[in-house]
């Protein structure tokens, strides 16, 4: 029996002997468009669908799109063309609803594809006996086996910026702040896109034997370069403007390698940079946001007179090292297909902007 929880899509088992868990959820954020609930269904029903439902959708979408442009040159003036651009408004949000949630369900399908669980709601009730919120499986290596060499080479530096000297270190639980770890998914989410971007060049350029010079070798100054940006954190999790996050100091600067990915980024200017590290689409943006909301709750951030953050009001959650792993490679691995299905979406019904 299918049902739609207030958080998200969920599977409803029948019941029996070996059923420890009467529900299953697939994704932490529910779909509420006419389009988001039909492709909740499929990915239900039909996961393997979901890329021609997706289509279908999008042909529709299209068609739509396309009447509204010939009734608006049709259109007359006066009270009517008034009533009728507020009519195009309310449709525009429409659509721009839909994508959105066709755009998360080629993710969320992309995740079952590979046989990885996304990561449920994280809230009160989803705590163990010990009061850890982290009941999720690992499943690192299936993570790795979605990311080329080159580009995973880059995620494990982007681990041992978080974690520092707890990276191989899975068992020991921590009380940190729900915030922070809400901001170091949501940017670990937008440095998967940003590196899926990169990488995909990069793999073009490598099979084309186009690389720049230098891209092949590990240079001591790629290194350098790394480090002066990447700005210690104390022992708290926090999200600096570099487009890997840094956290929970002690000597994790000797942890970044220099790579062939890394080097060839390096090679990139400042405008190249700043437009392969942008979301292209608001669309990709609210689904980050969303994302993140579903998963950690909105948070209530108060303000203190001098204008930095009350953290007297922040809730702390006890999650172990390995959980904290495990959230980060999702992340990414996220914003990785979050790139794959704006591409694919974009290729059928032009949505990015320039």
């Amino acid at each position: 029996m299918v049902l739609e929880s207030r958080r998200g899509i969920v599977v409803r088992a029948s019941s029996s002997s070996d059923s420890t868990d009467p529900s299953d959820p697939i994704a932490p954020l529910r779909m509420e468009s006419p389009t988001g609930q039909f492709l909740s269904q499929i990915l239900i029903s039909h996961p393997h669908l979901v890329p021609a439902a997706v289509e279908q959708q999008l042909k529709q979408l299209q068609t739509e799109w396309d009447t509204e442009q010939k009734k608006e040159e049709l259109s007359a003036s006066g009270t009517d063309l008034v009533l009728y651009r507020r009519i195009a408004e309310v449709k525009a949000n429409e659509r721009k609803r839909a994508l959105e949630e066709i755009l998360y369900a080629l993710v969320v399908q992309k995740f079952m594809d590979a046989d990885v669980s996304l990561v449920p709601a994280i809230t009160p009730s989803s705590k163990n006996s010990s009061g850890q919120v982290d009941t999720w499986p690992s499943q690192e290596e299936k993570f790795e086996q979605l990311h080329s060499p080159e580009a995973y080479e880059m995620i494990q530096s982007h681990l041992a910026l978080i974690l520092g000297n707890r990276l191989n270190d899975s068992k020991s639980v921590a009380q940190i702040s729900k915030l922070r770890v809400g901001q170091v998914y949501a940017a670990s989410v937008m440095y998967g896109y940003f590196l899926k971007r990169v990488d995909e060049r990069f793999q073009l350029e490598k099979t084309m034997k186009i690389l720049p010079n230098g891209s092949d070798s590990e240079g001591s100054s790629i290194e350098k370069a790394v480090r002066e940006d990447i700005r210690p954190a104390g022992d708290s999790l926090a999200v600096s403007s570099h487009p890997e996050v840094s956290s929970w100091s002690g000597g994790f600067g000797n942890r970044i390698k220099p790579s062939r990915l890394r080097t060839y980024l390096m090679s990139f200017d400042g405008d190249t940079l700043q437009r392969f590290a942008t979301i292209r689409s608001k669309e990709a943006v609210s689904i980050i946001e969303k994302q993140t909301e579903a998963l950690f709750g909105r948070p209530e951030i108060v303000l203190t007179p001098q204008g930095t953050v009350d953290s007297s009001k922040d809730e702390l959650i006890k999650i172990s090292f390995g959980g904290l792993r495990k959230l980060v490679l999702e992340a990414i691995t996220f914003g990785s297909f979050l790139w794959d299905g704006e591409s694919f979406v974009d290729s059928r019904y032009h949505f990015v902007m320039n």
